[in-house]
């Protein structure tokens, strides 16, 4: 199988694939699996050969706690994403990647990365970028729970996952999937289960979204982006020549 058109449009919203790239990346042999939600894509403190990338539904890096009872989600993955690019020149991942829901990933060999680096510096840097990215996401998340609260803090997260999705095609008119339980919002943004229930009806109250099991439908973007005092600069979606 080729590689996924989502990371293409992912590396063309920020910069241009000349024709021989492109092709480049569409050679790459990769190995699609589908999982289930809870499932392991990628085990913590094991040495891989290969890096994941979304193809559909949404995965978690997830750090367990008190023997594997508790658990913190660090960041979010859609699809697009290079999950565990980093692992291709670290010696295995501190965290595990969950698959939050139904998912579909591809597994890219270190073989075809190595000879990207090594052959195709333009395509370097372009991974090197998307790795930086996920880095500026992270600050994104500890800035927003350091100076957002509670409805505030929800709608950024919902505004960024919203932009992240759009910008490759994997939502649209303001309506995404979001596969997750209120558990899981409750590790990603420092909350009870209890204070995101509160969160979600306030968001509906101000008439901002529709919030329907894992469906989301966003009635007021200007308004959700006022409250969120969303900015999506970090997410660095500027066309530019790197």
């Amino acid at each position: 199988m080729a590689l996924s058109d989502y990371f293409i449009r992912y590396l063309e919203r920020r910069d241009q694939l000349s024709a021989a790239e492109r092709a480049r990346l569409k050679a790459l042999k990769t190995r699609q699996v589908r999982f289930n939600g809870g499932d392991v894509i990628v085990a913590r403190d094991v040495i891989v050969d290969q890096s994941c990338l979304m193809l559909q539904g949404m995965s978690a890096r997830v750090h367990f706690l008190s023997r594997g009872k508790d658990r913190v989600i660090s960041a979010l993955h859609v699809p697009g994403d290079f999950v565990d690019l980093h692992g291709f020149v670290l010696a295995g991942l501190e965290h595990t990647i969950l698959a939050m829901g139904p998912t579909e990933v591809e597994f890219v060999s270190h073989d075809q990365l190595l000879e990207i680096t090594n052959d195709w510096p333009h395509l370097t840097r372009l991974l090197w970028m998307s790795t930086t990215i996920d880095a500026a996401i992270h600050r994104q998340w500890l800035v927003a729970a350091a100076s957002l609260r509670s409805s505030a803090h929800l709608a950024h997260l919902l505004c960024e996952l919203y932009t992240r999705l759009s910008s490759v095609g994997a939502a649209r008119d303001y309506r995404f999937t979001l596969p997750l339980l209120q558990r899981d919002l409750a590790n990603i943004l420092g909350y009870s289960p209890i204070h995101i229930n509160r969160a979600v009806r306030d968001l509906r109250e101000r008439g901002l979204i529709r919030w329907s099991g894992t469906e989301i439908e966003i009635l007021d973007w200007r308004g959700l982006v006022a409250l969120a005092q969303f900015k999506p600069d970090y997410l660095d979606m500027e066309q530019l020549s790197r």
